[in-house]
């Protein structure tokens, strides 16, 4: 039962439970058309973009790094890609839609390498070089969009949240599929032993033959893709741009995600499936928080609060104190310290061995006497 809390799943369990509680029919999913209906499926599909965000920064934070812009690289690349096809001759066309989705994901690629040059070529450190995108990029979204709301109409486009594959979400298909690409990179090859290398200690990373500088520099660049990704899921789900609100605090729920599945912090232990459990959590728990009429103006302070109570259960130091506070309560108190165990009796005879036989400088010395 203490292992249970240690296992990443378990926060997702209880908010689960939580919720059927609260509705009977949460579990339920019904096929509507050719598409799956459900708060299951709700939760799957709205916390895609949070997945795919979450999956980049478990990577950037395995080499000790953090990234704080991906929410502005949300907003970038959904207000480039409406700008674009906004602009475009005919803003309902296929072609409109591919070329804008195009540039965008370049234009991700593109800010990800910028901070991939800064944290690993000129040495900034992470928290800073994503600091500055996180503060400049928002304002080049509201320059693209000229400081209003885009709105489009393109059937491609509003496929990429709209549509289904084999009646399951494309966002959902789309986050499983790049889960799945990225745990076997890092599970079946070398590249997850060699990330972990590069967080543990990257100077012995380099000098054991690891490309350090280039590792770190495609992590980067890979955490701005997938938040690239996650913009077009979010401006697709309203045909839309807002530079001023996509991907607001995004950055957050995706470090909750990656704490809350196990990574560690620290660099070099990370964890792909419990960054999964971990994104579910947090978009469960936006979903509780609705549902049980919590006003939205303080759902962050609730989600902080929740958040650190199931950071406080995995802490190691915070379960040591509770075991000793169960311990004392149930008698333990009271008794004295644990000493150590009397030697055996092959050790009793090795440790009379050592203090009697004399040492050879001892036999000598009595030699030499006359």
């Amino acid at each position: 039962m203490r292992e249970l809390w240690r296992k990443p799943f378990w926060p997702l369990v209880v908010l689960l439970l939580l919720n059927l509680a609260l509705n009977p029919g949460f579990f339920a999913v019904r096929l509507q058309g050719d598409r799956l209906y459900g708060s299951l499926v709700d939760i799957a599909h709205n916390g895609a973009p949070v997945a795919l965000i979450a999956l980049g920064m478990t990577l950037v934070i395995a080499t000790r790094g953090i990234d704080l812009s991906v929410g502005s690289v949300v907003a970038i690349t959904a207000a480039m890609t409406c700008s674009w096809i906004a602009a475009s001759p005919d803003p309902t066309s296929a072609g409109a839609a591919l070329g804008g989705i195009a540039f965008a994901l370049g234009l991700a690629i593109l800010l990800g390498a910028w901070n991939g040059f800064l944290v690993s070529v000129l040495g900034i450190q992470p928290i800073i070089a994503t600091l500055v995108l996180m503060t400049a990029g928002r304002g080049l979204a509201q320059l693209i969009t000229d400081g209003q709301i885009i709105t489009v109409n393109n059937p491609l486009f509003s496929d990429i949240a709209g549509g289904e594959l084999l009646t399951v979400p494309l966002t959902v298909v789309v986050a499983v599929a790049v889960y799945l690409l990225v745990a076997l990179a890092t599970r079946r090859t070398a590249l997850g032993t060699l990330v972990e290398a590069v967080g543990i200690n990257p100077a012995a990373s380099r000098l054991a033959g690891v490309r350090a500088r280039m590792l770190t520099w495609t992590v980067y660049v890979f955490s701005a893709l997938c938040a690239g990704v996650a913009g077009l899921m979010i401006s697709s789900n309203v045909n839309a741009a807002d530079a001023n609100n996509a991907g607001l605090w995004l950055e957050m729920d995706a470090i909750l995600a990656v704490v809350i599945g196990g990574t560690s912090l620290a660099g070099g232990r990370f964890s792909i499936t419990g960054t999964l459990f971990g994104a579910l959590t947090i978009q469960t728990l936006t979903t509780t928080i609705y549902s049980v009429g919590i006003p939205p103006e303080v759902s962050l302070v609730f989600k902080a609060v929740v958040v650190i109570i199931v950071c406080l259960l995995q802490s190691p130091k915070a379960r040591t104190l509770l075991a000793r506070r169960r311990a004392a309560r149930s008698g333990g108190a009271g008794t004295a310290p644990p000493t150590d165990p009397p030697p055996s009796g092959d050790e009793r005879s090795t440790t009379e061995a050592s203090t009697t036989e004399p040492t050879p400088a001892a036999r000598e010395a009595e030699r030499s006497t006359p």
